[in-house]
This record gives structure tokens, sequence and C-alpha cells, in this order.
């Protein structure tokens, strides 16, 4: 049975434990002899009565009895006795008193007070917590087999998840052993459950063991060793999951309790690097921040990691309002004290932005919001300036009218010797960020990196639809690769390097080696329990306009200096134009658009971008053919 103890029953044993307390202390002093009747039974009586009129009313202001205790942990055992011994403490100070003035007789006994704050611990204490014990004696099973499972990681977090599995019977989930690299971890035990040997034992140890299923609980464990489990996994059909990775748990987003399956994000996690955190919270800590384009993938992930840095209020700009009404209820149910201030406004609209930045004040802003598909933005070529390049100019200017304090551009490898029009718009906005750091000296600054994975409108949520669909799964090319991120390793990154930029900076994310596209899509089709090839066909459709083989990080000719950060380098000789060249051509692609004349924007993108080359790169057709 499931038992729950309602605390009217534990006032009730606190009441006796109390009385068994100071009579435990006066026989362990005394003994109960005649002598004790004689000269202290008087003292005893009144010790009972005080304590049974103090302790209780003490406990329950410690919130005793407002406590599951079948759930008791150490947090509890140190509440325990902070009430105890506050309790004990006033007893005592009464009983001195009332022995002063003479309420009972001359029996009095002061290292009986210090047995009966002892006692009461061992009895307040240990009642509770037996009650814990109990409850998971009794836990309820399922009718289901109780099924096997390895554990890869002893450490926190596998301990979570051993608890978590002997406390809730009925999930019917048995740890056989832990797999760690450490060793010093070998041969011992957590929580009862043995070290049984190293990570490379594990496929020994799936067929020795009968295990059913294996859990990774590594916060922190690299794509590499995700990788491994799951292909050894796969190779001897035992389903394994994980807890989330620490990117993950840092932005909120999921608690490490949490299992869940593995996913591509997963095998491509790096080693985790946190160095200099204070930095960000000396930018975010009580500064009011906005985030453009807060309703997208990164916006969102920017506004949940920025929330847990105690800012004084996030604005939320996005011109949709249903991705932002989503952000919204999830940032209000993870950090309800956080003053959030959602804002459906348009990049593009000059006036708008005026009146929400005089409004609201941000200090800090990141610029998230972007037209960012490329074969769409080759053939809205208008739209694609309008929003990247114009919508970027109206945000720095009303920013640097309006005293915000530090601006950081979310840009992309595309930018660099662009061949296609996002490309090329978001090297524009650089220049233009860049540009007004030089001229106001303020903090404004550039991020720029590769892919982000599952990120509305990439390449992984393509593929899941197409393996749902059954296939084919359709690839570019054999050898396209990519840079690939998570997004919330993206994320925490730009905010190291935000937390860096003292103006002028373009700051480049190391992405580690490029991926083939190949090789991911393959990836996704085993981590849905299907073979390539022979359940899901691959075909290649070739290679669209604006698409390179590669993608390119660094600019070949220029030097990048490293930061405090190991995966984050710094850029201060990107190249530039002019101040009033870039303001002539920005008023020139202002017309452009107007007109809508997208032969003509292309031109001057190529002409005013270094090392642009979208017009190579269109078919010989009017750009307005591009598919």
């Amino acid at each position: 049975m499931n038992l729950r103890f309602r605390n009217r029953f534990v006032l009730l044993a606190d009441l006796l434990l109390i009385i068994v307390s100071v009579l435990g202390s006066y026989a362990l002093r005394l003994e109960l002899t005649a002598d004790f009747v004689r000269f202290y039974l008087a003292g005893a009586i009144w010790l009972i009565i005080i304590a049974l009129l103090v302790k209780p009313l003490v406990f329950y202001w410690f919130g005793l009895y407002r406590r599951l205790w079948i759930y008791a942990s150490v947090n509890e055992l140190k509440l325990i006795i902070l009430a105890v011994t506050t309790s004990s403490a006033v007893v005592s100070v009464i009983f001195v008193v009332l022995f002063w003035m003479g309420m009972f007789g001359p029996g009095f006994s002061r290292s009986v007070l210090a047995i009966d704050w002892l006692l009461s611990i061992l009895l307040i204490g240990g009642m509770r917590f037996s009650l814990r014990v109990v409850s998971e004696t009794n836990a309820p099973r399922n009718d289901e087999k109780t099924r096997k499972v390895m554990l890869i990681g002893a450490g926190d977090a596998g301990a979570l998840v051993v608890k978590e599995m002997q406390k809730n019977r009925q999930i019917n989930l048995e740890p056989v052993g832990f797999l760690d690299d450490d060793p010093a971890k070998q041969n011992q035990s957590l929580l009862g459950v043995p070290v049984i040997g190293k990570l490379g034992d594990l496929a020994n140890a799936l067929d020795e063991h009968k295990v059913d299923e294996v859990i990774i609980a590594i916060p922190s464990a690299p794509g590499r060793v995700v990788r491994l489990v799951a292909d050894i996994c796969r190779l001897k059909s035992v389903p394994f999951r994980t807890m989330p990775g620490i990117y993950e748990l840092l932005g909120g987003k999921v608690s490490v309790s949490r299992l869940r399956e593995v996913e591509i994000t997963d095998l491509l996690r790096r080693e985790p690097v946190r160095i200099h955190e204070e930095l960000i919270g000396e930018v975010l800590q009580g500064k009011r921040v906005l985030v453009t384009g807060a309703g997208g993938s990164i916006g969102r992930e920017l506004c949940r990691q920025i929330a847990r840095w105690n800012a004084t209020s996030l604005i939320l700009l996005g011109h949709g309002e249903n991705s932002i009404f989503e952000a919204l209820l999830e940032l209000k149910q993870d950090y309800p004290a956080l003053e959030l201030i959602p804002v459906i406004a348009d990049v593009r609209d000059t006036v708008r932005l005026d009146a929400i930045f005089s409004e609201h004040r941000p200090e800090v802003v990141f610029h998230a919001a972007a037209h960012k598909h490329v074969p769409l933005m080759q053939i809205n070529v208008e739209e694609a300036v309008a929003n990247n390049v114009l919508g970027t100019r109206n945000i720095v200017d009303v920013a640097d009218r309006c005293g915000v304090e530090r601006l950081v551009l979310i840009s992309t490898d595309k930018a660099v010797h662009p061949v296609n029009v996002y490309g090329a718009t978001k090297r524009m906005a650089e220049m233009v960020v860049l540009d007004a750091a030089l001229r106001t000296g303020k903090a404004f600054s550039v991020v720029r990196f590769g892919n982000v994975l599952g990120s509305r409108g990439s390449v992984v949520p393509l593929f899941k639809r197409m393996i749902a669909n059954g296939g084919p799964v359709q690839i570019t090319h054999p050898d396209m690769f990519r840079f690939f991120m998570t997004i919330p390793e993206a994320v925490h990154l730009v905010l190291q390097a935000a937390a860096m930029g003292k103006g002028g900076e373009a700051f480049l994310l190391n992405m580690g080696e490029q991926i083939r596209i190949l090789d991911l899509a393959e990836d996704l089709i085993r981590l849905s329990g299907l073979e390539p090839g022979r359940d899901i066909e691959i075909v290649f459709t070739g290679v669209r306009p604006g698409e390179k083989l590669r993608e390119e990080l660094w600019e070949a000719d220029k030097t990048y200096d490293p930061t405090a950060h190991p995966d984050v380098f710094r850029s201060t000789a990107e190249n530039m134009i002019a101040s009033e060249n870039l303001k002539l051509n920005l008023t020139r692609l202002a017309e452009l658009v107007n007109q809508s004349q997208p032969g003509g924007i292309i031109d001057l993108l190529d002409e005013v971008v270094p090392g642009s080359e979208i017009r190579a790169t269109l078919p010989p057709a009017d750009v307005t053919d591009v598919v």
C-alpha cells in the first residue's frame, strides 16, 4: 500500500517522544531511584510540561508539521537539528528561570538539559526518517517484470537516478551497476549499486548482467561518449536513454532528473567548458535586457539563459505573436519573479522601435531577429535586405539614441565570403554594428557561428519529417559539410562572448569539425530505429543556388586572437568601408528595396560586401527564377 503519514499523527508521536526524552535524560544522568523521586521529580515534571508546551510550537514554526517525511533528505535532517536545538535552548532558559524562582525542589542537573537535547534529536529525527524507510519498504510495484538497468556515470547525476529507482518501485527499474572511467570509483558502490567496470566494458556488461536498458547519467558527457554507448546498445538491441546535456540544464529548459531518448544533439555534444561565468553575471545581473527575435529558436534560448542571471527585466521583442506568447508562458512558469515584457513589433518599423526603447530603456540588447532560410532569401531578396540589413540599422540607431550600453548581433558563418543573399545581408548587418561601435565607442559587437541543430527551418526537423513519412531523405550532395552546434551550447558561448565585448569586435565561436550532412542523416535514421538504405532511402538532389559544399567560419587572410574562453575567438580587423560610404550604400539599398529591384540589390551587395559572389552563383535566368 502507499503510505501517507498525516502530520497530526506526527505531532502525537512528538508529544510522546518529548516525555520519553525528558525521562530518559534523568534516567541516564541520575537513574530513577528514591533520591530522584525525593529531589528531582518535581523538576522533571516541570521540564516535561515546559517541553510539551514549547517544543511543538517551535517545531511548527520551523515547518516540521508541513513536510512529507516519506521524502526526507539531508536538508530535512538539518532542519530537525536546528528546530530541536532552538526549542531545547528556549526550554532550558525557561526551566532555569523557574528554578531560580523556586518553583520546584532543590534538585537541578544542568547535564540533563544537554542529554535531553541529544535524545530529542535522535528521537524526533529518527521517528521522521523511519517514516521514509517504512514508505520505501512498502512502495508498490507494478505487475510487470522488473527491468535491469545499467548506468553510465557514477556521479551526482547517477546517484539521483538510482535514488529515483529505489524510491519509486512502481516504475519497475532495478539498477544492476555503474560503468565509470574514473579509476578511483572502480570496485566501489554508490547507494548500494556497484561500479562494475569502465565504459569500454559496456558490451560485456550488457551480456553478463542481462541488462534490459542503459541510462547515460552524465550531463557533461561529450558526443563521442553518447555515440559510443548508442552504437553498442544498438548492436546489442538494448534500449538506451540519457539525461539532458549540461547546456540544456544551464538554460533551465529541463531538470536533471528528466530522462529522455537519445537525440541527434546528444551525439554532437562538445566537452563543456565553463570559464569566467561571473563575467556574464556582471553584464546581465540587475540590467534591463531586450532580445529581438525572442520567439525564434536562438532568441528563446537566449531568453532562457538570460533569465537565470537575475536581470531586472526581460523584454521579448518579436514579429510573430504566437511564438512570443509561447516563450512568455514558458518563462513565466520557470521564472515567476522576473519582470517579462512581451512586445510585438517589426524591426523595420523605426517609429515603433523608438517608442519601445524610450518606454523600457533597455541597457543590453541581443539582436537575433533575421530572415535566415537560404533558398527563400534567394527569391525574396528585398525582404532579406529590409529585415536583415535595414532592420539591424534601425535597432543600432535607436539603441545609440536611447543609451543602450551593450548590443550584440547574432551573425552566421555564411557571412564569410558570401555566395548567397542571406550571407551577404548578414555581413552588411555586421558592418552596421561594427561601424556604430567605432563611431560611438559603445560595447556593440558581433558573434558569428554556424548552424544550430534543431532550430526552426534547419535540416534536422526537415530530415525527421522525411523519416516519419517513410523517406526518402533528400540531401543535396554526398560531400556537403556544415558546422553544427546545439542551440544551448551556441547561446552559452554567445553570452560568454557578449560579456567580453568592449566594442567593435567580431567574436567567432569554435564550431569544431565540420560534419557531413550524409552522416547526420544516417544518424537520425538509426536513432529512429531504422537502417539507412534498407528501411529509409537516401537520395541526392543536387547543390542549390547559393550553397557551398563547405562553409567558412574564418577568413584565411586574417588572424584571430584567443580570448579568456577557449571556444571564443576575437577579430578586431574586419574588412570595413568608411562610415560615410556605408551610410550612402544603406540609403541606396533602401531605395532599391522600395523600388523592388532584386537584381540591383544583388549587384550592390557584390560590390560592397567583402568577398561576396552572389551573382556568380545564380543560374543564367533572372534571380526570381531561383528555386
